[in-house]
C-alpha cells in the first residue's frame, strides 16, 4: 500500500461519501462493490476520520486489497481492488 498522493492509481468507479460519518460510508461501499466485478478498482472519497480505520477492516474482512490510501487537505482517499 502506497501512502504517497503523488500519483494515483486507475479506477474503474469512485463513491464520494464527503460529509457522512460512520456508518455511512462502508454501508454505502458494501452497495457499490455489488455492482462491481473482481480486479476492478474501486476510489473512495471520504471526510469521516474514522474511515483510516474502517476502510481496511472493511478489506480485510471481504477480500479486498486495499491497494492505496492517502490525505489530501481535509479528504481521506482510499483505491481498493475487489477480490
Amino acid at each position: 500500500m502506497n501512502d504517497s498522493a503523488d500519483s494515483l492509481p486507475d479506477c474503474h468507479a469512485e463513491l464520494d461519501t464527503t460529509g457522512l460519518y460512520c456508518p455511512e460510508p462502508i454501508m454505502l461501499m458494501h452497495n457499490k462493490v455489488r455492482d462491481m466485478q473482481a480486479g476492478e478498482v474501486l476510489k473512495v472519497v471520504a471526510t469521516d476520520p474514522a474511515t483510516t480505520r474502517d476502510v481496511p477492516k472493511f478489506c480485510g474482512f471481504l477480500g479486498h486489497e486495499l491497494i492505496h490510501q492517502c490525505e489530501r487537505a481535509d479528504q481521506y482517499l482510499y483505491f481498493i481492488r475487489l477480490g
